[in-house]
């Protein structure tokens, strides 16, 4: 492993008891100087940026997020993020002991109220100090908020200006998945017509018995990419009602159980007290847990485990889904819900922006939590039924 070199002022500042007075105050006003350009710097960004501790405590904000969040640089070493962000520490629960420090990565959606009614996406990211053992003392966060208040409340004339060539790209990709199976059956029909013609032969019927089971596989396939295509570009207004969303999970998890047991993954929930009701619409919500769960399946190549959590405070529903398989990069998690972005061979990259989008349609949250070679979390957060009828009425 190549060794660092220090900076020069690294290395004069491994000799601070050899300067005199006059080089110890020439050494102060050249680190002043430094600091304020770099404050300036910060401050000139649109995104807030955070520095805080392995306890949340802020120790660094740009003029940004100080403006996004409502603090004060005098409070620095004082204030706890998740005092001024509840939302966030509803998501990550950190009441599990070592549900942070673990993480290496985090995106979120928050909806803050004060000091402006803002949304906001958020992402964090763990670092050391210079030089210093990984341990939980050292470590610590930066965290990037970026405003999207505008985005969001824009969306769906955006989607309106948008849409042709939104259908046009993802129509695009639709017909390039379409052709292959296309041509399979085509083939293979047409060797059905062939041996239907000889039929007296046993030799033959199990022939078109073969060919019928590969057209009704590609059938099949051609029925999710479909699917899929129009649930993304026609998505419909939910139909809301009340609902309890364990059994829902519970449903899914048994239409999957013996995929699940072919890639040998075992499913451990860890339920509460029974669920608050929540209003929802059933199918759209089986379709997100259907995503995540399929999702969890193909991260895991050689067997593995999913955890389900469920839990609740006063004002909303948590449904966390985790599994042990690959984890998500760094790089890869400002686009984990654009279309077409997917690390699978064989994925379309539509799931988790369907997922994204019911969520939004219902109020709700969505968070990952992810690390290389341990796994991924997804954190799904529901307002519960009182609070979603305020928030209407609003």
């Amino acid at each position: 492993m190549a060794r660092r070199r220090n900076t020069p002022l690294e290395k004069v500042l491994g000799r601070l008891d050899e300067l005199d007075a006059a080089n110890l105050t020439i050494l102060v006003q050249r680190l002043a100087r430094e600091r304020k350009l770099l404050e300036t710097i910060f401050d000139t960004v649109r995104e807030g940026i955070l520095v805080i501790d392995q306890n949340g405590v802020i120790e660094y904000a740009n003029r940004a997020a100080g403006k996004l969040i409502g603090f004060e640089f005098k409070e620095s070493g004082r204030t706890i993020l998740w005092k001024l962000v509840p939302d966030l520490a509803r998501t990550l629960d950190l009441s599990a002991e070592g549900a942070f420090e673990e993480v290496t990565g985090v995106s979120r959606e928050l909806h803050l109220t004060y000091p402006e009614d803002r949304y906001t996406r958020l992402y964090l990211v763990p670092f050391l100090e210079n030089n210093l053992r990984p341990s939980r003392k050292n470590m610590r966060y930066a965290v990037i908020l970026s405003d999207i208040t505008e985005e969001k409340i824009s969306t769906q004339d955006r989607i309106e200006n948008e849409k042709v060539s939104s259908i046009i790209m993802l129509a695009a990709g639709v017909a390039h998945e379409l052709g292959n199976p296309l041509n399979s059956l085509t083939i293979h029909l047409q060797l059905i017509k062939r041996e239907l013609q000889k039929m007296n032969e046993n030799e033959r019927l199990a022939k078109i018995e073969k060919s019928l089971e590969v057209c009704s596989g590609e059938v099949e396939r051609l029925d999710g990419i479909i699917a899929n295509f129009l649930e993304a570009v026609r998505p419909h207004p939910p139909d809301l009602q009340d609902l309890d969303l364990f059994p829902i999970l519970e449903e899914v998890l048994e239409i999957l159980g013996q995929e699940l047991k072919n890639h040998r993954i075992l499913v451990e929930i860890e339920a509460g007290s029974p669920l608050p009701v929540i209003t929802a619409d059933r199918n759209q919500i089986k379709q997100v847990y259907f995503n995540i769960l399929k999702n969890a399946c193909e991260a895991m190549d050689s067997g593995g485990t999913i955890k389900v959590r469920t839990r609740a405070d006063d004002e909303f529903v948590f449904v966390q889904i985790g599994d042990s398989g690959r984890g998500i990069e760094q790089n890869e998690f400002p686009r984990v819900f654009e279309p077409y972005f997917t690390t699978k061979e064989k994925g379309h990259g539509l799931g988790m922006m369907i997922v994204q989008r019911i969520m939004r349609e219902h109020g709700g949250q969505l968070g990952i939590d992810s690390q290389v070679g341990v796994g991924t979390v997804i954190t799904l957060q529901f307002p519960q039924k009182h609070r979603r009828i305020r928030l209407l009425k609003k």
